[in-house]
């Protein structure tokens, strides 16, 4: 029998779990880091196009819309959660956003501000579901993907909406010292939601929450409050991400984001996050999300068809999901 004195007490427990869910964070950042800078040099050397600035100016759009949506997918999945609509908000964020513009005659600011606003109140409404209501992540959010999908095709009977001035796509393809503005974006979200997650209030309740929902209740975190409003952020930075798509083509168009919730949630799981909650930084949902984005860009660049693009997507989601697992339990983040 074992002596009660060796054993660890359960505040030991706690700090080392904490320590190894920490640690189990680091090597999957340090991993994805590591396939990202592989992956990069293979398609440089089997690609002869990938390495053109055409291409990398277009890498680094491309990657502005599923960075700036990782960042508050990332909070969601730190408190425990999931959103899974936030490819269809950002579809509906677009279109308002574009509407406003072409057919109200709204300037573009008014129209950007207008979309973003649209993303935060269906996160607002995925919010109230999951705290006040109590539904599953899973379910209200699903529930939000298909709402919104459907409120798009309403809103443009399914045909694209063009009539934005000119001026509405310096937000997706200009330029601040020959740096495009999207990559701009990418580094001003990112902080902000470093800093969200490490210097302030609801950045240290979300992993309270993601570690132990009921203890952060007993302990009086108001849980209802700071749930409902990480799904909103998540919500608004979809909707930025959809103008930010938009503004590339300079048109709404009805059909984009369909199965994007699965490259942004791959980005995050890349990244470190837990799907099981409690972890997850900005920074390693950034590497996920430009993983991804090389991932589907070198494809391109192979012809491989989306198709394959996608079963490759959902492999690597598998095998993060799975990696994550294998490190809690190693770690001892996960006795399970």
């Amino acid at each position: 029998m074992a002596d009660p004195a060796t054993e660890p007490s359960t505040s030991d427990r706690g700090l080392l779990g904490a320590l190894g869910d920490r640690m189990s964070g680091a090597v999957s950042q340090v991993a994805a880091a590591g396939a990202l800078i592989v992956v990069f040099v293979v398609l440089s050397v089997i690609a002869p196009s990938f390495l053109t600035a055409d291409n990398l100016f277009n890498l680094g759009s491309q990657t502005s819309v599923n960075a700036v949506m990782a960042v508050g997918v990332t909070l969601v999945i730190i408190t425990g959660g999931i959103d899974l609509s936030v490819g269809s908000v950002a579809a509906l964020s677009g279109v308002i956003g574009v509407l406003l513009m072409a057919e109200h005659g709204f300037n573009p600011l008014i129209g950007i501000l207008g979309g973003i606003a649209v993303g935060a109140v269906a996160g607002l409404v995925n919010g109230l579901l999951v705290s006040v209501v109590g539904l599953p992540p899973f379910i209200a959010t699903l529930g939000m993907l298909s709402v919104g999908r459907g409120l798009v095709l309403i809103a443009t009977g399914a045909v694209a909406v063009f009539g934005a001035p000119e001026s509405f796509r310096l937000l997706g393809q200009g330029v601040i010292n020959a740096i495009p503005i999207p990559v701009v974006l990418i580094a001003v979200v990112a902080v902000l939601g470093h800093l969200v997650l490490t210097r302030t209030r609801l950045g240290r309740y979300a992993y309270v929450m993601g570690s132990n929902m009921e203890a952060a209740r007993l302990s009086g975190v108001p849980v209802k409050r700071y749930t409902t409003l990480v799904y909103v952020l998540s919500g608004a930075l979809a909707g930025l991400g959809g103008m930010i798509a938009a503004s590339r083509i300079n048109s709404g168009q009805p059909n984009f984001g369909e199965g994007l919730e699965l490259d942004v949630i791959a980005a995050v799981v890349i990244g470190g996050a837990s799907l099981f909650g409690g972890r997850g930084t900005v920074l390693g949902s950034l590497i996920g999300a430009f993983l991804v984005a090389v991932i589907r860009n070198g494809a391109v660049q192979l012809n491989i068809g989306t198709f394959y693009q996608n079963v490759l997507i959902g492999v690597i989601i598998w095998l993060a999901v799975w990696w994550d697992r294998y490190q809690r339990r190693k770690l001892g983040g996960d006795t399970a």
